[in-house]
């Protein structure tokens, strides 16, 4: 069942676990990296089967006067990402989201998930928040992904400390 979480609703302890499992605990990253601190004024999606969460995702409002760039999780240690060239150089993108902490199961790939959560996001994004377009800073293989949900690339590759090479991608919505 595909469910959403509005801003100052509670996230169960069950989509942090799923988080957690996917996204920080494969890079060595201790409990508590996968808590961001603006977790309760995002918006976010997941598919459970049961009590079980299969995907995950959040989206949230990008400030004006910010380009986007934010640390990467939660802790004093936290790679700060770089922002979003579009951001920087004209108002005409706004309201934007970004997309972070998007996340499937490895069983649970191939099956459309990912997609689900991230149509969802984009949907509640514009409903919640008005929002016209979209960003987020893709891990390298995850790239065909976002480009066959309608993404492109806006900028050559980098790397965020840590958890390695990215591309960031922008949609509008």
């Amino acid at each position: 069942m595909l469910k959403t979480i509005l801003p100052e609703q509670t996230i169960p302890q069950s989509y942090y676990d799923c988080r957690y499992f996917i996204l920080r605990e494969p890079l060595g990253f201790p409990r508590g990296a996968e808590i961001l601190a603006d977790d309760d004024q995002a918006i976010h999606s997941y598919f459970a089967k049961g009590d079980k969460v299969l995907a995950v995702g959040r989206a949230h409002v990008i400030p004006l006067g910010s380009d986007g760039s934010a640390a990467d999780h939660a802790g004093p240690d936290a790679t700060k990402c770089p922002g979003f060239s579009p951001l920087s150089q004209q108002d005409d993108n706004r309201p934007a989201i970004q997309i972070r902490q998007m996340g499937t199961l490895t069983s649970e790939r191939r099956k459309g998930l990912a997609a689900l959560v991230l149509s969802n996001l984009e949907g509640a994004s514009k409903k919640q928040y008005g929002a016209k377009f979209g960003f987020l800073q893709a891990r390298e293989h995850a790239i065909p992904f976002y480009q066959s949900q309608g993404w492109e690339i806006i900028d050559t590759p980098y790397s965020i400390e840590g958890i390695g090479p990215h591309r960031s991608m922008m949609k509008q919505l």
